[in-house]
């Protein structure tokens, strides 16, 4: 099935031939699971996202028109965007695990509070920023690709990321002088 086209798979699809359906699994699931998990930060939450969206997809696969895009990753921000509003504090039951990294602890120790500062950072821009920055900066989504999952116009995708890079660059800036 790789060399099928996606409008062909979705319309074999759609008459429920099932080498087509896990073939647009296939070619979706990766950049939903991505998304959700970059949108909500919880493996589980995300697994679940990705698990309803094909749900929700198949559900409306028999009426899904040719011209209209087969956009998973709009359902996806949909179904995270439903989340994060009823979104409640975690605690966790244990510690994680440490992950051996061939670093000296103190590398180590550093890169990974970086990497968190960057993504504690990115998890505090608004809803709609953190999404453009996630689908463009992250997925590789060209502005025309992510205004279409995120059901805006392009010049809306290019303010969002523009604002969040904005906002980025002035967090990591007061946290590298030490403003916090």
């Amino acid at each position: 099935m790789s060399g099928i086209s996606e409008l062909d798979q979705i319309t074999r699809a759609a008459a429920g031939d099932r080498a087509a359906q896990a073939a647009l699994v296939n070619r979706n699931m990766p950049i939903v699971f991505r998304v959700a998990y970059r949108m909500l930060q919880d493996r589980a939450e995300a697994e679940d996202v990705t698990q309803e969206t094909f749900l929700r997809a198949w559900k409306k696969l028999p009426e899904w028109q040719p011209k209209a895009k087969f956009s998973t990753c709009t359902v996806a921000l949909n179904l995270c965007r439903d989340r994060l509003r009823k979104k409640k504090p975690v605690l966790m039951d244990e510690l994680p695990e440490r992950v051996d990294t061939g670093l000296r602890p103190e590398e180590s120790l550093a890169s990974q509070q970086a990497l968190q500062g960057i993504e504690a950072k990115i998890a505090d821009l608004p809803d709609r920023q953190r999404e453009a920055l996630t689908l463009c900066a992250l997925e590789g989504m060209t502005n025309i690709e992510a205004a279409a999952a995120m059901d805006v116009s392009v010049r809306a995708v290019e303010s969002l990321l523009a604002r969040a890079r904005r906002a980025l660059r002035a967090g990591l800036g007061a946290e590298l002088s030490g403003e916090r």
